[in-house]
C-alpha cells in the first residue's frame, strides 16, 4: 500500500533532495510526496489530497509557521501523523510541537537515515489506525447488516462452543461522560438532541482511535473505551487528555441555553475478563470486558467533576514519572467498603 506524506518547507532544494533520496520508495511506488511551501499551502493540499497519511514539516516558514499548522492539523486532520523536521531544535520548541499534536521531531540539517526511521516508525503508526478504523467499520457494519448465513452460523453448534472461549486480559477501560447533558436530552427535540449527542461522540472517538483504543460500547451520553497492547495505559491518558482539549475547545451553544460541552473521565487499568457477554438464547451478545478494575474505572468517572480526569492510585503508581498528577484523596466510591485514593490526571 503507498503511503501519501506532505513536506511542508520553504527551503527550496527540499524537494529536490527529498526526491533524490527516497527515489526508490518512489519508483516502486511504496511512497509519494506531496509539497508546499508554508502552514497555508500544506492546508490547501491536505483539502486536495484526502489520502495524506504523514506530514513533514518546518517550523519557520512564511504565511503560517509549523507550529500554527500543527494546531490547524489537530483540528481538521486528527489522523494525520506528523513530524517536524526544523533546525530550530530547543526543548521549548519541541515541548510546544509535541504539545499540538507532533509524533516525532528531527533536526536539521537532516540526517536522512535518521528520517528514514522515523519515517518507517510513524508509517506503522498510520497503519495500525487505519486497522483499527477498518475493525470498527466492520463491526458496525455487520451489526447493522447480517447475512443469512451467519445467522444460520449463530444458530449452530459451532457458534454456541465459541461462546466460552474467554480470556483474561491486561488493558486499560475508560469511562467518558459528556457533563449535564441530560438537561438536553430533557427539553430539546430528539433530531437535535441526536445529531448534537452524535458530533461529541465523532470528536472523542477519533481521538481514542488515533492512540490505537477501540470502542466497547456507548452508554446513553458516555463511552466505554479499551486500550489494549503496549504502553495501553500511556496511549488511554494521551487519548483522555486529547479529548479533553477538543470538547473543551468547542464553543458554548448559544441556541440552546449556552450548553458547554464538557467531559468527566475515569480510567483503571489492570486485569479483566474479556468475553461475548448476553443472552444466548437471544443470540444479543456483546464482545467486552468486566470485572472490578472496569467497575471502579466507571465509578471513577461518577465522582469526576466536569474537566477531570480521575484514576486509581494504582494507575498514578504506574504513570507518575510521565504525566502530572494531583492527589485528590480518599473518595468512597459506590459498592466500595472502604474509601479509595484518587489522583487527577493534569497534563
Amino acid at each position: 500500500m503507498i503511503t501519501k506524506i506532505l513536506v511542508a518547507d520553504d527551503e527550496p532544494d527540499l524537494e529536490m533532495l527529498i526526491k533524490q533520496k527516497f527515489r526508490q520508495k518512489i519508483r516502486e511506488k511504496e511512497y509519494e510526496f506531496v509539497f508546499a511551501v508554508n502552514g497555508k499551502d500544506a492546508l490547501e493540499k491536505i483539502a486536495e489530497h484526502k489520502d495524506i497519511d504523514i506530514l513533514l514539516s518546518d517550523i519557520n516558514m512564511p504565511e503560517m509557521d509549523g507550529l500554527t499548522l500543527l494546531s490547524k492539523l489537530n483540528e481538521t486532520s486528527p489522523l494525520i501523523k506528523s513530524v517536524v523536521v526544523s533546525a530550530y531544535g530547543d526543548m521549548d520548541n519541541i515541548r510546544t510541537a509535541m504539545n499540538r499534536g507532533a509524533f516525532d521531531f528531527i533536526t536539521k540539517p537532516i540526517n536522512f537515515e535518521d528520517l528514514t526511521l522515523t519515517m518507517e516508525k510513524t508509517i506503522r503508526q498510520v497503519d495500525n489506525i487505519k486497522k483499527t478504523l477498518k475493525a470498527v467499520k466492520e463491526n458496525n457494519i455487520l451489526k447493522m447488516y447480517v447475512d443469512q448465513n451467519v445467522l444460520n452460523f449463530m444458530g449452530s453448534r459451532e457458534f454456541e462452543s465459541s461462546l466460552i472461549v474467554n480470556e483474561t486480559i491486561e488493558a486499560t477501560v475508560v469511562f467518558i461522560d459528556i457533563c449535564s447533558f441530560t438537561s438536553i436530552s430533557e427539553k430539546e427535540k430528539p433530531d437535535t438532541v441526536v445529531s448534537l449527542l452524535n458530533n461529541y461522540f465523532d470528536i472523542i472517538v477519533k481521538e481514542i482511535i488515533a492512540q490505537g483504543g477501540y470502542i466497547d460500547k456507548f452508554i446513553g451520553d458516555a463511552i466505554m473505551a479499551v486500550f489494549r497492547g503496549d504502553y495501553h495505559i500511556d496511549r488511554a491518558l494521551d487519548a483522555c487528555l486529547s479529548v479533553r482539549e477538543m470538547i473543551e475547545k468547542l464553543p458554548a451553544l448559544t441556541e440552546i441555553n449556552s450548553f458547554k460541552p464538557n467531559v468527566s473521565i475515569g480510567l483503571n487499568s489492570g486485569e479483566m475478563i474479556s468475553g461475548n457477554i448476553g443472552s444466548e438464547s437471544l443470540k444479543r451478545l456483546d464482545y467486552t470486558v468486566i470485572g472490578d478494575i472496569v467497575n471502579t474505572a466507571q465509578r471513577l468517572q461518577s465522582v469526576a467533576e466536569p474537566g477531570k480526569i480521575f484514576i486509581s492510585e494504582a494507575c498514578f503508581e504506574k504513570i507518575k514519572e510521565s504525566f502530572d498528577c494531583r492527589k485528590v484523596g480518599e473518595v468512597k466510591l459506590k459498592n466500595k467498603d472502604n474509601a479509595v485514593n484518587v489522583y487527577e490526571v493534569i497534563e
